[in-house]
């Protein structure tokens, strides 16, 4: 749904500080985009490709603290204070410290993974491993132009592994989030794969069914579904016990680009080139909320071409009440669920990604030459209902809400109706 007001009467949202990254006379254009950032589960990290194949990873309690002290801006390579990991000192062992990484081809993809040790590895006949995860264990993975998907230890900055199957650009990584450490890709060439890290990095599954590029994916909280957007006007939906497609979402009019679920798994928001935001109900496939970037709003034509307001980017907030998109029109919006406008609004040029940092104060939008800016966002305390639908939905989706014996209006207000 559009918004019939000008900018100027929407809250500006503040900028927290910025990464600027290093630049030559010498350096192409081409290279280095910003198609990725990525905060680590429990908030330790904080990671970006810088381009140019290097990815920069910063302890993101001392970058943070760092933009308070010393104001909003900051160069990417002016934080040489990088404490040497002394293995030592054990308990020294996992203190955050920077790391640059050559990931020796062009970074589209990152994703953080942690381990949970009792998530035991899905292959049945395992004699041994060449790698034990641990409690404390903190990987970074990152997908390449070349196909390739490289695994890293966050707190070393080390190799672990590398995967080689995919024959065209890895554009999207997730990780389960059960710590199970399976690793999801979605590529150029077609196809999603699924990967068991706890079994050094074996490719357990190939999803097909996008008849085009895809471009991103996403796990539900409980890890029991997957979502993949690609070069079509479809959303994909996929039983992650099962490797089997749950259903087609229809409604989007251009590419879809981007996509995520909201903490408790009831909604999954997708972003479009066709101007839109849409949020559905993944247990139902229907369209929930209409966030448009145009207003009025296009025509199905103008939509479905290369118009100007190209959205590139979605992020659900961790308080599951706010959603952040990025477009073609130089801004980042803020939205909330409980309105069809803006929230909050702030200027980016040529943006190409964004996320919520973990605890969903702080936003972070990378950039078509490498570098990151980060806003406030939207302050709000979340009402005692809404903080019970939440705990609610996390256990039960939408066909058993409806069949509670509770009111109407209950029923309504559990299933995001109202």
């Amino acid at each position: 749904m559009g918004f019939p007001f000008c900018f100027c009467f929407l809250a500006r949202s503040r900028p927290i500080g910025e990464l600027l990254a290093p630049t030559s006379p010498f350096d192409k254009k081409c290279g280095r985009e910003n198609w990725t950032v990525a905060f680590a589960p429990d908030g330790s990290y904080f990671a970006w490709s810088q381009g140019h194949r290097i990815v920069k990873l910063v302890p993101w309690t001392q970058c943070f603290n760092n933009f308070l002290l010393h104001g909003t801006k900051n160069v990417a390579n002016s934080v040489n204070a990088r404490l040497s990991r002394q293995n030592s000192d054990s308990g020294q062992k996992n203190k955050p410290c920077e790391h640059i990484i050559d990931c020796g081809d062009i970074v589209w993809s990152l994703a953080f993974g942690s381990s949970v040790p009792e998530k035991q590895s899905r292959c049945v006949n395992i004699e041994w491993h060449r790698f034990k995860f641990g409690q404390d264990q903190l990987l970074l993975a990152t997908g390449l132009n070349n196909g390739r998907i490289k695994i890293w230890d966050v707190y070393t900055g080390k190799l672990l592994l590398n995967l080689m199957d995919h024959t065209e650009v890895v554009r999207d990584l997730t990780f389960a989030p059960d710590g199970s450490l399976i690793l999801v890709s979605a590529s150029r060439d077609k196809t999603l794969r699924v990967w068991d890290l706890k079994d050094d990095g074996n490719m357990m599954k190939v999803l097909r069914g996008h008849q085009n590029w895809v471009y991103g994916c996403a796990f539900s909280p409980d890890s029991s579904i997957l979502c993949s957007v690609g070069a079509s006007k479809a959303v994909f939906l996929w039983d992650m016990d099962k490797y089997s497609m749950i259903r087609k979402l229809e409604g989007h009019l251009n590419d879809v680009v981007a996509c995520e679920f909201s903490p408790d798994g009831a909604l999954l928001a997708t972003a479009s080139y066709d101007t839109r935001v849409y949020v559905w109900d993944p247990h139902i496939g229907v369209i929930l909320m209409e966030f448009g970037h145009l207003f009025p709003a296009p025509t199905p034509i103008f939509a479905g071409g290369a118009n100007d307001r190209w959205v590139r980017s979605v992020s659900f907030s961790h308080d599951g009440l706010h959603i952040a998109s990025l477009a073609d029109d130089k801004m980042v919006r803020f939205w909330s669920i409980e309105e069809d406008y803006p929230v909050q609004v702030a200027p980016l040029n040529n943006g190409l990604c964004c996320a919520f940092s973990t605890d969903g104060s702080v936003l972070a939008a990378g950039t078509h030459d490498g570098s990151v800016y980060f806003w406030a966002t939207p302050k709000h305390v979340s009402s005692l209902q809404h903080l019970c639908r939440m705990a609610i939905r996390r256990v039960m989706p939408t066909s058993q809400v409806k069949n509670l014996p509770v009111p109407s209006k209950v029923v309504e207000f559990l299933s995001y109706l109202t």
